[in-house]
C-alpha cells in the first residue's frame, strides 16, 4: 500500500505485533479496547459475516428475480445511519441493471427531501425496505407509516398493501413483529452481533443492492479475499487493515488527524460510509479522528498541516484529473496513502479493509470503536427541546454569535468547519456548499465537513459531541441551546 511506510507507522506495526493484537482481535478479546466486554463481544460478527452471506446469495438473487418479475419500478430503503449509508454507496456505485427496479434511499425527515423522493415513485409499484437494527428507530417507523398510507390508498394495492414492504432488522425486534402482523412480504433477520456501521456486507447493504441487479456474489468474493489478507495468521506488516490503521495512527499522533478521503468519480459516495465508520467509532472520550470527504481539490496551499490523505484509485476507470490533484498534494509534502482497486467490485474489499483498520485504530488510540455513547445524549436533548416546545409553544432561539468569517478568524490551528444544513440534499445546494468549502479552505486553510441534518445525528454526530475539543467550528442553525458543546453559539451564514 504505497505511502504508508513511514518510521512512525512502522513502529506502530511493531507494537501491534508485540501486543499480539491481530490474534487477540480474531479471538474476540475485548481487553484490546476495554476492561468490559459490553458492546464488544456482541459487535464483532462482521469478522465472520462474509461466508454465511455468500451462502445466502442464491436466495437473495431468487428474491430479486421475484420482485423484478412482478414489475416493481423502484426499491426504496427507509432507514437512518448505518441502515442507509451502505445502501446509498452501493446505489451510487452500481446503477440499476437493465430490467431491474431503480434503487432509492430515504434517510432524512426534512419535508422537502420526503417530497423529492415521494414524487419519484408510484407507491403501488414500489418495494419499501424498512431497515432498522433496533427495530424501533422513530424516523424509520415514521417513514413506514407515511408510505403505508400511500400504498393503501393506491387502487392497485388495495387489500394487500403489506406485500409492498420488507423488513430488515435484528432477531426479536418490534419491527420483526410488525412485519408478521402487518403482512409484510418478507422479513430478513440479520445477525444480532453486527453494529449498524459495520453492516454493509449483511442484509442491510446486500439486499437493496441485489434488488437493483448488482452482482453481490462478486462483491462478497472480493471482500473474502481482503478478509483472508487481514486474517489472524497474516504478518502484521503485510495486513492491509493493519497497514492503514498504523498509517492513520502515526499521522494522528503528529496532529494530522483530518483523514481526507479522496475518491475518483466511480466511487464518489464511498466517503459517506467512511465518515460514519470513523466518526462514530473513534470520536468519543475527548478523542477523535476527523473524516473528511467530498471536499473540493484546490491548490495544495489551501491545506493545513493537520491533513492526511487516502486516495482510492480504480485501475479499470482511471481518473487523470483526480490523480493529478493528489500528486500535487503529495508533492507539497502532505502524507498520502494510495489504495489500488481493480474495478468497482473491489469496493467489497474496501468495506472490510476499513472496518478492520477502524477496529485496530481504536486499539492504537485507546478508544472503544463499537459503542456510541453520545447518540443517546442527542435523543435526550431532543426530548428536552420538545418538552420546551410543549410547555411554551415555541422552540428555543439560539443566540447569534457573529458572522462565519468572524468565527473562523478566531479558529486555532487544527480546528475544522462542520456544516450541518437542514434542507434537501443535492441540486444547487450541493454546488453552493462546495463553493463555500473551497473558499473557507483557500482563505483559512481549515478542513471542512458537510453533514446533512437530521441524518448526521445518526453518523458523524457522535464525533461532534464526544470527540476531541478542537472543534468543530459550528456553522449551523440547529445545535441545541440547552447544552452547548462549543465555546460559541450557532451562527447564521452571511
Amino acid at each position: 500500500m504505497p505511502g504508508v511506510d513511514s518510521p512512525e507507522a512502522t513502529a506502530i506495526l511493531a507494537s501491534l505485533r508485540e501486543r499480539n493484537v491481530l490474534p487477540r482481535l480474531w479471538d474476540r478479546d475485548h481487553t484490546l479496547w476495554s476492561p468490559s466486554p459490553r458492546e464488544i463481544t456482541d459487535r464483532l460478527g462482521w469478522l465472520d459475516l462474509i461466508a454465511p452471506m455468500r451462502e445466502q446469495a442464491p436466495d437473495l438473487r431468487a428474491f430479486a428475480e421475484e420482485v423484478r418479475q412482478e414489475g416493481y419500478q423502484h426499491v426504496l430503503v427507509l432507514g437512518m445511519g448505518g441502515s442507509a449509508l451502505g445502501p446509498e454507496v452501493l446505489r451510487q456505485t452500481f446503477p440499476a441493471a437493465p430490467g431491474y427496479p431503480r434503487l432509492l434511499v430515504l434517510d432524512s425527515t426534512v419535508p422537502a427531501q420526503l417530497d423529492i423522493v415521494s414524487n419519484q415513485i408510484d407507491p403501488a409499484r414500489t418495494l419499501f425496505l424498512v431497515s432498522s437494527k433496533s427495530g424501533g428507530t422513530i424516523e424509520t417507523l415514521s417513514f413506514y407509516r407515511y408510505f403505508r398510507g400511500l400504498v393503501e390508498s393506491a387502487a392497485a394495492a388495495a387489500g394487500d398493501a403489506g406485500r409492498n414492504f420488507v423488513a430488515i432488522t435484528d432477531p426479536g425486534t418490534s419491527l420483526e413483529t410488525l412485519a408478521k402482523e402487518a403482512g409484510f412480504r418478507r422479513a430478513f433477520v440479520n445477525p444480532a452481533d453486527i453494529g449498524g456501521r459495520y453492516s454493509v456486507l449483511s442484509y442491510f447493504g446486500l439486499l437493496p443492492a441485489v434488488l437493483a441487479g448488482t452482482d453481490v456474489e462478486r462483491l462478497l468474493d472480493r471482500a473474502a479475499l481482503m478478509r483472508e489478507a487481514c486474517g489472524p495468521s497474516s504478518l502484521v506488516e503485510d495486513n492491509p487493515g493493519a497497514q492503514l490503521a498504523a498509517f492513520l495512527g502515526a499521522m494522528s499522533a503528529q496532529g494530522r488527524d483530518k483523514v481526507t478521503v479522496v475518491t475518483p468519480s466511480p466511487l464518489d459516495s464511498f466517503g459517506l460510509w467512511v465518515e460514519q465508520l470513523i466518526a462514530e467509532s473513534l470520536g468519543k472520550d475527548g478523542k477523535g479522528v476527523i473524516p473528511v470527504s467530498g471536499e473540493p481539490l484546490p491548490d495544495p496551499r489551501a491545506y493545513g498541516d493537520d491533513r492526511t490523505f487516502v486516495y482510492l484509485q480504480v485501475a479499470a476507470e482511471p481518473d487523470s484529473a483526480t490523480t493529478k490533484a493528489v500528486d500535487a498534494i503529495a508533492a507539497a509534502g502532505h502524507p498520502v496513502a494510495r489504495l489500488e482497486l481493480k474495478d468497482r467490485f473491489d469496493l467489497g474489499a474496501e468495506f472490510f479493509r476499513w472496518e478492520m483498520a477502524t477496529a485496530l485504530l481504536g486499539a492504537i488510540l485507546g478508544v472503544h470503536p463499537f459503542d456510541q455513547p453520545d447518540v443517546q445524549g442527542s435523543k435526550d436533548n431532543t426530548d428536552a427541546v420538545l418538552d420546551w416546545f410543549l410547555q411554551s409553544g415555541r422552540l428555543p432561539e439560539p443566540a447569534v454569535a457573529g458572522t462565519l468569517a468572524e468565527l473562523l478568524s478566531l479558529a486555532r490551528g487544527g480546528e475544522y468547519l462542520a456544516i450541518m444544513p437542514y434542507f434537501a440534499m443535492g441540486g444547487d445546494c450541493e454546488k453552493l456548499l462546495g463553493q463555500l468549502r473551497q473558499r473557507v479552505m483557500e482563505r483559512y486553510r481549515t478542513a471542512t465537513t458537510v453533514g446533512y441534518a437530521p441524518p448526521f445525528l445518526h453518523s458523524t454526530g457522535q464525533l461532534h459531541k464526544g470527540g476531541a475539543a478542537l472543534g468543530p467550528v459550528p456553522a449551523t442553525y440547529c445545535a441545541s441551546p440547552l447544552r452547548p458543546r462549543y465555546p460559541w453559539s450557532p451562527v447564521r451564514l452571511r
